[in-house]
């Protein structure tokens, strides 16, 4: 069965219910999903799973929230080659850099060499209804590109 790991970091709540519907999504297409608060994450456990989804708020002016620094930056020497991955998070239109967070993952996600074919999932605060059914199509369409 395809294994997809899925790490993300919410403050508030909104990544956080992101990720529950991407993941309920990831079932729906038949394939298993490991969901983790980025501080109970291993970069590590990358490695041991098809597919990888990461997901983050954006804080601030476009940046990382702070406990997705030290995993960001502990990646640094992991070869994602051959690995299919995607990104998402919850942004804030007033800030000049929506959703820069998402698009810094994709960029780290792609320089490790793997395979990014989703555009970032980007949702404005909390997600409602529809904002969640766009969450678990995202996540059916990225367990279908591990299918064989």
């Amino acid at each position: 069965m395809t294994s997809i790991l899925l790490v993300y970091a919410s403050m508030t709540g909104n990544t956080e219910d992101m990720a529950q519907a991407i993941a309920e999504g990831v079932r729906l297409a038949g394939a298993e999903v490991v969901v983790k608060d980025v501080l109970d994450a291993n970069k590590h456990e990358l490695a041991n799973h098809d597919g990888i989804l990461l997901g983050a708020y954006t804080w601030g002016d476009g940046d990382l929230p702070d406990e997705f620094l030290d995993f960001y930056e502990e990646m640094d020497d992991l070869d994602l080659t051959g690995k299919k991955a995607a990104a998402f998070g919850s942004c804030d239109s007033s800030y000049a850099e929506y959703g820069a967070a998402v698009d810094t993952l994709i960029a780290k996600l792609r320089e490790l060499g793997a395979e990014v074919e989703l555009d970032g999932l980007k949702v404005e605060l909390s997600p409602d209804a529809g904002d969640k059914e766009t969450c678990r199509r995202f996540g059916q369409q990225f367990a279908g590109l591990l299918q064989p």
